[in-house]
């Protein structure tokens, strides 16, 4: 009978999940560029071991961790900040939460956009106001270092609402009368949070670094909008040079391949995130 209930979930991850994975890792494993047309031999492994070997896909992957390492840990950082704030009692509480939550609602190519108009040079607001200060206009998506940091800011910008929805939802679920106690034992604030706070909510922090995990390591449509992967690839993420081989050099095998290397490394950083969470619950407790 459980199994008849959990037939259609099932079914919708076979054909979401299971099937596409599937079909990747065939097209890995067979030539599938459109000049050698879609072949049912083997090619023994060639893309693999060129994947092994791409010094571009390597300083893809850093761009990529370190785009969703820094991420991460400011939206987490601020999502939790921004989460204990609107758990506050006072006036018009659910304005400002409808409010927080606008830059999340937005597309993220309708987001993009934004911030690259705002830093255009010279003609973006950011560089009217230098000028208009005085100072001369820079080019801040055209120098990798200021490029990297602002395509961060913009993710974080965008994805802390939904971090902080998820807190949020985590602390309305913890009993009032823990805290009260907590507060007639003499405990401060901070020994709440760090005692019962943290503690409590640490399946939510989890589920929220998971799913913030697996989207920013998969960044394209943010990365593809705002800077194009540049200047000098210096910002490609791996969703990206999966696009580009698949797409502008039309190589489906090794596309693929870079898709089936990026959810290897989903998999095994999300296993990583499952396993600190047992081992900061045993410092916590």
């Amino acid at each position: 009978m459980t199994l008849l209930l959990l037939a259609p979930a099932l079914l919708l991850v076979g054909v979401v999940f299971l099937w596409p994975l599937l079909r990747y890792a065939w097209l890995s494993g067979h030539a599938s560029s459109v000049l050698t047309g879609l072949m049912a031999v083997p090619n023994g492994g060639a893309n693999w071991q060129r994947l092994l070997s791409d010094g571009r896909f390597w300083q893809d992957t850093l761009q990529t961790l370190r785009f969703a390492g820094a991420s991460l840990a400011l939206e987490l950082l601020l999502g939790l900040a921004l989460a204990l704030l609107l758990n506050q009692p006072m006036r018009r509480r659910g304005a400002l939460r409808a409010a927080v939550l606008l830059p999340w609602a937005l597309p993220t190519t309708v987001m993009a956009l934004g911030w690259r108009w705002l830093l255009n040079d010279p003609y973006g607001p950011v560089n009217g106001w230098i000028q208009w200060l005085g100072g001369r206009s820079y080019g801040f998506l055209s120098t990798p270092a200021t490029t990297w940091l602002f395509t961060v800011l913009a993710d974080v910008w965008k994805t802390t609402p939904f971090v902080a929805l998820l807190l949020l939802a985590g602390l309305q679920s913890i009993p009032a009368e823990l805290e009260e106690a907590l507060v007639l034992e003499g405990a401060g604030p901070w020994q709440r949070l760090r005692h019962l706070t943290l503690p409590l909510l640490a399946p939510y922090l989890v589920l929220a670094a998971l799913f913030r995990l697996a989207q920013a390591l998969g960044v394209f449509d943010l990365i593809q909008v705002m800077t194009g992967g540049g200047p000098a690839s210096s910002t490609e993420s791996l969703g990206l040079y999966a696009y580009l081989n698949g797409m502008r050099f039309l190589d489906f095998g090794y596309s693929a391949t870079v898709m089936l290397g990026m959810f290897l490394l989903v998999l095994a950083l999300s296993a990583g995130v499952l396993l600190l969470q047992r081992s900061w619950l045993g410092r916590l407790r």
